[in-house]
């Protein structure tokens, strides 16, 4: 396989994913990126979203709930709060969380944390409709 570099996809469950792929797009907190093969070492905070995996000209959506990505000499990793495939996901626990998540804000004073926890909602509510909308289930 020509123009590929190594990909670990690590949460504290398990090992989401190793081994050598074409590019990774990844849900940057500054904005989403891609890597490919001799990518800029640098390192980024991820957000809730949706990571495209490409191998062998497939592509491999997998949920991440936040975390750490840091490319190297070496290649990709991934540091997820949590990673779940679109296969493994339970969209009904998934909607669930996001209505626990709207109800705590009743609670929540004015002020930075509520915007914090507006926009974890708002991730979470994209990464819902991107599963439900696009028949990526």
């Amino acid at each position: 396989m020509a123009n590929t570099f190594h990909f670990d996809l690590v949460s504290p469950e398990k090992i989401a994913f190793s081994g050598e792929v074409e590019q990774v797009d990844v849900p940057g907190v500054e904005g989403d990126f891609g890597v490919l093969a001799g990518h800029s070492p640098f390192v980024a905070s991820i957000r809730p979203g949706i990571l495209n995996v490409t191998v062998n000209g497939k592509h491999e959506k997998i949920i991440v709930l936040g975390g750490l990505a840091e490319v190297s000499d070496k290649g990709l990793t991934v540091l997820a709060d949590t990673a779940t495939s679109l296969a493994e996901l339970d969209r009904v626990a998934f909607a669930k969380q996001i209505e626990e998540m709207e109800a705590a804000l009743k609670d929540e004073e004015p002020g930075n944390a509520l915007d914090r926890a507006i926009t974890r909602i708002d991730h979470f509510k994209a990464i819902q409709l991107h599963v439900t909308s696009t028949g990526m289930h």
